[in-house]
């Protein structure tokens, strides 16, 4: 596979809400075939990111941690793509394993997004967006710790599709 990261922005992300926001601008790059891999601890804002990538995609069905379906797809309610949301979590092979879900026929058609998806994944397209939630509990501000539960979001686009996308426009 000769993929390489086309672009990278780095963002700030201090609430919930501005979590689906963040979401909701992605939705606005993403297109029918897009394959987008999300990573993070427990609680980082996966789902959350998620749910404003299906308010901005206008599909239909809440969209909730499928942790134990595995995978929600949810239809679009305007036309456009599906999305189509897996939890990878619990599944502990690769590509093998993933196969059992059909990904591969779905993903020309729809928006799949993939939580835990790295190492398991990769192989299903040579274009994919990577979305790395990290969070800083306990952070600083001007020396002081903070409570503030601030999260950096690295989004990197791998591929001839994402080469030339400005992801900066998420900021």
């Amino acid at each position: 596979m000769n993929a390489s990261t086309a672009t990278t922005a780095t963002l700030t992300v201090k609430t919930a809400e501005d979590m689906r926001e963040l979401g909701r601008r992605l939705a606005g790059l993403l297109r029918a075939g897009d394959l987008v891999l999300l990573s993070g601890e427990l609680g980082a804002g996966k789902t959350t990111l998620t749910r404003g990538l299906g308010e901005g995609l206008g599909v239909r069905g809440a969209v909730t941690s499928p942790t134990f379906v595995i995978a929600r797809v949810h239809p679009s309610l305007s036309g456009g793509p599906a999305l189509v949301h897996v939890d990878a979590y619990r599944l502990s092979g690769g590509l093998d394993e993933m196969e059992d879900l059909d990904l591969d026929v779905s993903l020309p058609e729809s928006v799949t997004v993939v939580e835990w998806g790295d190492g398991k994944v990769e192989d299903l397209s040579e274009d994919r967006l990577r979305v790395v939630i990290g969070r800083a509990v306990g952070a600083e501000a001007d020396g002081v710790p903070t409570d503030e539960d601030v999260r950096t979001v690295t989004v990197s686009g791998v591929g001839q599709r994402w080469s030339g996308v400005d992801l900066g426009v998420l900021g």
